[in-house]
């Protein structure tokens, strides 16, 4: 699941929940690379392989084997966001729910949950995250039962909870936390409900409220997915750069595309394939000066660059110092620090 990401929501909602915790929520923040002032981000995304680190340091600091149990207990409830505005203005719980799972991704693209149906009934289906995250897919699953209560006005309640994984050390948690019949080391992480839910009226159904809202969940989904685009690009412009064929012909062919069919959809997501690798050697340039020990030679070679005053010119036209003064005074603020 490389390249995928996570919706910001999602960090911000455990920080918040961390807080209520008591946890020490900026150290969590601080050792998984992220900082505070990136919450407040409108459109953050965050890497979904990230959430191995997070889950590790939030057990290592609480010390809380159960810790994907304890801070879904504390999570708020979802709201502010297209996803809930869709299920309220939809005429019933069954509605809204398919509306949401189309736009699941709007969350995160690691996740492609599914409704279906058994002998037991409708049930959430293939909650799954890469890497087998046990805290993770029982903090998700509370996220999205506390959500389900709360578009139906406290009506929705789960028949069974399935997990993948086996319990963890305190098997008592489950049935306190989940209120319903937790099963263990199951085909697949699973939420069930009585089929009657699905015909739950909404109370906020609104028809012309529905129309925008999908509108602007699809406008949503269009702008992740341009930013998909971009990262593939960057992604084969990093693979290229040292054999200095990190050119628009080169990395079309590896696309399966024509070179104008690049160019056109590069202007459709308002760059150019100039522009990207002119960032793309920058952030790499900075990178290494600021936090290895690189020489000036080898970061000329790493960055694609044939000769050593073209690398200063570029560098100097971006940044607007040499690379020998931003490393001393990138290396003079950690001294400060």
């Amino acid at each position: 699941m490389s390249g995928f990401t996570d919706a910001g929501v999602m960090i911000r909602l455990a920080y918040q929940a961390m807080q209520e915790m008591g946890v020490d929520a900026f150290e969590v923040l601080r050792r998984i690379g992220l900082k505070h002032e990136q919450l407040a981000e409108k459109d953050l995304r965050t890497p979904h392989s990230a959430q191995t680190l997070f889950w590790s340091v939030i057990e290592d600091i609480t010390g809380d084997t159960d810790i994907g149990l304890h801070l879904g207990e504390n999570i708020p409830v979802f709201k502010g966001q297209v996803i809930e505005y869709l299920f309220l203005s939809s005429a019933t719980f069954g509605e809204g729910l398919k509306r949401a799972l189309n736009y699941q991704r709007l969350l995160s693209d690691a996740v492609n949950a599914t409704l279906d149906q058994d002998a037991k009934g409708y049930f959430v289906g293939n909650i799954t995250f890469t890497g087998g995250l046990r805290h993770l897919s029982e903090c998700v699953v509370i996220g999205v039962l506390r959500f389900f209560d709360y578009v139906t006005e406290g009506r929705f309640k789960p028949l069974e909870i399935h997990f993948e994984h086996a319990a963890g050390k305190h098997p008592d948690e489950y049935a306190r936390v989940y209120k319903c019949p937790v099963l263990f080391s199951q085909p697949g992480n699973r939420i069930y409900f009585a089929p009657e839910i699905m015909n739950l009226p909404s109370g906020h159904a609104e028809p012309e409220l529905l129309r925008l809202h999908e509108q602007l969940a699809s406008e949503h989904v269009a702008k992740l997915e341009k930013q998909d685009f971009i990262a593939k690009v960057n992604r084969l412009i990093g693979e290229l750069l040292e054999s200095g064929n990190a050119n628009l012909e080169t990395v079309a062919d590896r696309l399966g595309i024509k070179p104008r069919s690049l160019r056109t959809k590069l202007t459709e997501v308002d760059t150019n394939f100039n522009q990207l690798l002119a960032d793309y050697r920058c952030n790499l340039a900075k990178k290494l000066l600021a936090r290895t020990d690189e020489s000036i030679d080898e970061i000329v070679y790493l960055t694609g660059f044939s000769e050593p005053s073209t690398f200063y010119r570029a560098f100097k036209r971006w940044v607007g110092s040499t690379p020998v003064e931003y490393r001393k005074s990138k290396q003079k603020s950690l001294i400060d620090e």
